[in-house]
């Protein structure tokens, strides 16, 4: 992790200089933007947090607060992300998803396929202690059915996470999925759950190729015609994450700038979670698939 990203830790960093160049910015008349912008986005998450205690240390006050105070709209939101650690800002997220009527299935999904379980755990230590409930709780009452069962799982935090893929094994869920979709009449949803939301994703890739042998079909083409709704939203996600990752969120970026108006609620995640994770692979899938940069994009 953090071999792929855009944002490295800066060199000859002070957070005490960083914090007076912030408060300045923040103090005098009108808001100093492109300082800040230099500042929050040139230092390392690690580095962001010893600003933000700096911060609070010299003026008494939370940067995400005057931040908050100072700013408007989605330029707000994205700096105030950027001053958040990663679990509490995915937490905030996950909640947001969920908030009043209707939920944002596709956040959710997004957040839940590609965190690594440690990321999970952390994640829903962070929600406890931000809104006093457990994040399972709340899946549980916005959600229902396999859909719900799966996120449950993914919310767990229980994916394995080595690198070793074994053969054997492999081709032994090859044939489980095999048997719980095409090859009867009617699907057992669990032992697509089971096996997707457990298993390593190296182990699914060759899952998915022992899968194309035995049935002669995609393991996606297979999904469409067995499940529906966003239990299937969610399982095509996992394979797409399972396949390549940064080609699934490029994907999501995609879907959040084209058209009329943007979609800035996942701009502003995806673009701030992965700048330190594997931004520069996700640039080059987007330019890849699309035929122009996710900087013009943007632009």
């Amino acid at each position: 992790v953090g071999q792929r990203g855009t944002v490295r830790d800066y060199p000859g960093f002070s957070p005490s200089v960083d914090a007076e160049a912030i408060r300045k910015a923040i103090r005098g008349i009108g808001t100093d933007e492109k300082t800040l912008i230099n500042v929050l986005t040139e230092r390392s998450q690690a580095q962001r947090q010893l600003i933000v205690k700096e911060y609070q240390a010299a003026y008494g006050k939370e940067l995400k607060d005057d931040l908050k105070g100072d700013l408007s709209g989605n330029f707000e939101h994205v700096m105030v992300a950027l001053v958040t650690p990663p679990a509490v800002f995915d937490a905030k997220q996950l909640k947001k998803s969920m908030k009043g009527t209707g939920t944002n299935e596709d956040a959710l999904i997004e957040i839940l396929t590609t965190r690594t379980g440690r990321q999970m755990k952390e994640i829903s230590q962070a929600y406890y202690t931000v809104y006093k409930k457990s994040l399972g709780d709340d899946i549980s009452s916005e959600t229902s059915g396999d859909f719900r069962k799966a996120l449950l799982t993914l919310a767990d935090g229980r994916r394995d996470e080595s690198l070793k893929v074994d053969e054997h094994l492999a081709k032994k869920d090859a044939q489980i999925l095999y048997n719980a979709g095409e090859n009867r009449w009617g699907t057992d949803e669990d032992k697509f759950t089971e096996i997707l939301c457990l298993r390593s994703f190296p182990h699914l890739k060759l899952t998915f190729d022992e899968y194309k042998n035995i049935s002669q079909k995609n393991i996606e083409d297979s999904i469409k015609g067995e499940l529906s709704g966003h239990f299937e939203d969610l399982l095509l996600a996992i394979v797409h994450c399972a396949r390549n990752m940064p080609a699934f969120l490029a994907t999501r970026l995609h879907q959040a700038l084209k058209g009329a108006g943007t979609d800035e609620f996942t701009l502003n995640r995806i673009m701030v979670s992965r700048s330190e994770i594997d931004l520069l692979d996700i640039r080059a899938e987007f330019k890849k698939h699309y035929g122009y940069s996710l900087c013009s994009a943007i632009k």
